[in-house]
């Protein structure tokens, strides 16, 4: 009863947020309840029956979150999650308000949500969870991460609050260090992939320190392996049970995440896990607002890239198929100096039809320097979308747009497209 007041404000701010911008505001009422009422977010999140499932890390989180719900649903489980991929405070409790009754009580068995870094180390000082998810250490956001020790220091405190385990990327050096650390009684999965996979990203998985060694399997040590990446698929061994399951997108990174959601959904079910499930599950999953997403607009398929820090960027761009035809690629205010991007190589995309974003300038600047032949520049990112789409359906591959999450934004609401971030 106590939070009744700031549920109504904030219900109130959200029907007058999307008033002004529809599909959009979806941060501001949790903002304004995290004002009111500072303690709503952690006591919800302590309050499911099950308890919560945090995954975290530098890249990854939306996808797997994903596929953990999915996962977990398809075993019968009533999950709460932040569907929209608002990962910070007042999304969080921005994503909680939309379910929650009048009185603050949000349904649901457990709740499974992606959480910044940076954010997730405050949320999570004194709020417990059942299990734990870290996903990666990388080079990130260097205007709020200036370096990775920072993040691994991040993670280690959402860790700490783990009652149950600690879900960990065994190819990701400072996660395995983590690993060595979490408290007696805590149990430790393991994720990562086998020499073989590894061998096939000549420029590596994109983390700060990868380990040396690759993930070994035993009854001491649970996890699960990469064993094999085709294009959409991906071969899984949990050392008890192999299996192929399709991915949402393509990419070895994709099959890290496939790996973190199975690892981390074994850890939560415990003897109630099915690996026949898991992999319908996995299967059937689309991809993540702009990861790798693909759409019908205006009469063309159309691919969807989401770039956001250098690791991701050249994973995507690598994973990106080769000839093809026609590709948008913008770069916008999120970017606030696009020389982050520098030390990564985008010579595989080979030609680029139109940059475009408020930072189309230093981005094609950037893309000639790796090589590309660039057709246009055109700053106007709605002209640059209307000409892109008016262009003939290509002969090679789908029109592809490569995006940064500020340009993702606008592209979306550009085209009317549902659900944007």
């Amino acid at each position: 009863m106590r939070y009744a007041p700031a549920i109504l404000v904030g219900r109130l701010t959200r029907f007058a947020a999307r008033l002004r911008k529809p599909g959009g505001g979806s941060a501001v009422p949790g903002l304004v309840v995290n004002r009111i009422a500072p303690g709503y977010l952690k006591r919800t999140l302590s309050g499911f029956p099950q308890g919560l499932v945090v995954v975290s890390g530098s890249s990854g989180k939306s996808t797997t979150t994903k596929m953990l719900v999915a996962i977990l649903r398809a075993h019968g489980v009533d999950v709460f999650t932040n569907p929209s991929t608002a990962n910070i405070s007042q999304g969080l409790t921005s994503a909680l308000l939309e379910q929650a009754d009048w009185r603050g009580r949000v349904p649901g068995d457990v709740a499974v949500l992606e959480m910044d870094e940076g954010h997730g180390a405050l949320v999570m000082q004194g709020v417990d969870a059942r299990v734990v998810t870290l996903m990666n250490v990388m080079v990130d956001q260097i205007d709020r991460f200036h370096d990775s020790e920072m993040v691994a220091g991040m993670l280690a405190r959402i860790a700490a609050r783990a009652g149950e385990a600690v879900v960990v990327n065994a190819d990701d050096a400072y996660l395995e260090r983590l690993a060595a650390r979490v408290r007696p009684g805590v149990a430790v999965h393991r994720f990562g992939v086998a020499q073989a996979v590894l061998a096939t990203a000549p420029r590596g998985l994109g983390y700060t320190e990868t380990s040396e060694s690759r993930l070994e399997i035993d009854e001491q040590r649970p996890g699960v392996r990469v064993e094999s990446v085709d294009g959409r698929s991906a071969t899984l061994d949990d050392g008890r049970d192999r299996v192929t399951t399709s991915l949402p997108a393509r990419g070895v990174h994709y099959a890290v995440d496939a790996a973190a959601a199975y690892a981390t959904a074994h850890a939560v079910l415990g003897d109630r896990f099915s690996a026949k499930l898991t992999t319908e599950a996995l299967s059937s999953i689309p991809a993540v607002f702009g990861r790798g997403e693909r759409a019908t607009v205006r009469g063309h398929e159309v691919d969807f890239v989401l770039v956001q820090n250098p690791a991701s960027y050249q994973l995507n761009v690598d994973s990106i198929a080769p000839g093809t035809e026609q590709i948008l690629f913008a770069v916008g205010s999120d970017v606030r100096d696009p020389s982050y991007f520098w030390p990564t190589n985008a010579a595989s995309l080979g030609r680029v039809s139109v940059v475009s974003g408020s930072k189309a300038a230093e981005a094609a600047l950037m893309l000639a320097y790796d090589g590309v032949a660039i057709d246009r520049v055109e700053p106007d990112l709605d002209r640059a979308l209307d000409d892109f789409l008016a262009m003939p359906t290509p002969a090679n591959g789908v029109k592809t747009i490569v995006f940064t999450a500020d340009s993702m934004r606008r592209t979306r609401a550009h085209l009317g497209l549902a659900g944007a971030e």
